[in-house]
């Protein structure tokens, strides 16, 4: 019996596994279980199974929004209910910084905690019943229950749902594509840790950037470069961790580019990443792909930036508005001259691609400066231990827009590697010289309103635009 065999065989039927999707989110989303209960790898295996065997994807995904729902509506209505006796009951008796955390994240974000607090897991499971317990209107919760729940689930579904329609394919890899799938991803998430470390040791706390400003203070030399770096009027000391980026990936992008265009035509890896992908299309995988190469493209990136830089010329943020003028043009720019300079040919090229070169990806260099700058401001905006959370989110949306590209066929493997290299360096380049010119923090944006505005104006393009 294959791998493949033995885990079809555990598969229950169709109207069970609707139930199983159902009871697991309802699970997970109920007050304290959800904690204890491990509702990502279960609802994943759940939804692997379910695209196995080619279930309908609707279903599956209503089963896990209605659970999802009921499971907070339950919440919701313990906190309501007792109100005064929760906080001497087990374990928030015992462990009382769970309803603290909950009461602080509801008090921070108001009716936004009930959507928000779903995707973030110290929270999930204990802000609905903070919202009963600081009486929020029913019918409010409602609908912000209802609106999470439906996010939610394809949030969560979606990613198993595809794994199981290809894991048949997954499980009878050839040798040489396992050694470049596995080579990538060590790669790729031995760099995300690296640098999410790296990041909080040459923060303005972090203890590497206290130690470097010490040793700089005692020489006279290090005094006048380390004063050189801090400008006046910014509260956030030398960017340390934007001048390593730069130096890291500046160095990084220029070998990379080197190998590449020394080649005669595409890499051994990326002949075999490309063969491999061509065993594992799937209609509903090629037609998320070409949603996010429609996000990703000209008039994608103007629908999601326009409302933000509206409010920045209405509010006179001038410097922050110029540098993300600068930011998009730049690397507009760069990928325009990079690509005649390569002249890489396309693995395909489609009608409204046609005169356009691979290297390096345009789509990953834009997601990487858009969601990467996006990701660095809000993160100044927040307490030191949630600002990593900012740039895993930018990475969660990155990477899915950098493979669609190769689910379309439109580039290789190295072309997206080029791309983030180029992304991460006119990134640091705008921190820099924002870190330079901004003379104080910007004001909190009104986040509802402009999501809202980025999220219709980008609805209009995927309806009515076609490719850019």
């Amino acid at each position: 019996m294959t791998a493949t065999d033995w885990i079809s065989s555990l598969t229950p039927s169709p109207g069970w596994l609707y139930l199983i999707f159902l009871l697991i989110a309802l699970i997970e989303s109920l007050a304290v279980v959800g904690l204890l209960v491990p509702g990502v790898v279960l609802i994943t295996a759940a939804a692997s199974l379910a695209g196995h065997h080619e279930l309908s994807i609707t279903m599956a995904l209503l089963a896990a929004a209605v659970g999802a729902v009921i499971g907070d509506g339950l919440s919701f209505l313990l906190g309501y209910r007792y109100r005064d006796r929760i906080p001497t009951l087990w374990p928030f008796r015992r462990y009382p910084e769970w309803l603290s955390r909950g009461a602080r994240f509801f008090q921070r974000h108001g009716v936004l905690s009930v959507l928000i607090g779903r995707f973030v897991g110290p929270v999930r499971p204990v802000v609905p019943l903070i919202a009963g317990m600081m009486h929020m209107r029913p019918t409010t919760f409602l609908w912000s229950n209802i609106g999470s729940a439906l996010l939610w689930a394809p949030v969560y579904v979606l990613p198993g749902y595809l794994l199981g329609r290809t894991w048949q394919q997954l499980l009878a890899l050839p040798h040489d594509s396992r050694r470049w799938l596995i080579l990538l991803a060590v790669l790729v998430v031995g760099l995300l840790v690296a640098f999410s470390l790296l990041r909080r040791q040459l923060d303005h706390d972090g203890w590497t950037y206290r130690r470097l400003a010490a040793f700089a203070g005692r020489h006279p030399g290090g005094r006048r470069l380390w004063d050189a770096l801090t400008p006046s009027s910014a509260d956030h000391g030398v960017p340390l961790a934007s001048l390593l980026l730069l130096l890291t990936s500046l160095a990084t992008l220029s070998g990379w580019t080197l190998w590449v265009l020394n080649q005669d035509g595409p890499l051994p890896m990326d002949q075999q990443l490309q063969a491999l992908l061509a065993d594992l299309q799937h209609p509903l995988l090629v037609r998320l792909a070409d949603i996010m190469a429609r996000i990703g493209d000209t008039y994608g990136v103007i629908a999601l930036v326009a409302p933000w830089l509206i409010w920045m010329a209405g509010r006179r943020l001038v410097a922050l508005g110029l540098h993300w003028f600068a930011a998009l043009g730049g690397i507009a720019l760069a990928n325009t001259l990079f690509k005649h300079l390569a002249g890489r040919v396309r693995p395909d090229i489609p009608d409204y691609l046609a005169g356009s070169f691979s290297y390096p990806s345009a789509h990953t260099s834009t997601a990487v400066v858009l969601y990467g700058l996006a990701a660095a401001f809000v993160a100044d905006a927040l307490p030191p231990r949630y600002r990593a959370s900012a740039y895993w989110l930018a990475v969660l949306i990155c990477v899915p827009m950098a493979l669609s590209r190769l689910v379309i066929g439109v580039h290789w493997v190295s072309d997206l590697v080029g791309g983030a290299l180029l992304g991460l360096v006119v990134c640091a380049l705008v921190r820099l010289s924002y870190h330079r010119f901004a003379e104080c923090r910007p004001p909190r944006p009104p986040w509802l309103l402009l999501l809202l505005a980025s999220t219709a104006l980008l609805a209009a393009r995927l309806a009515w635009l076609p490719h850019a």
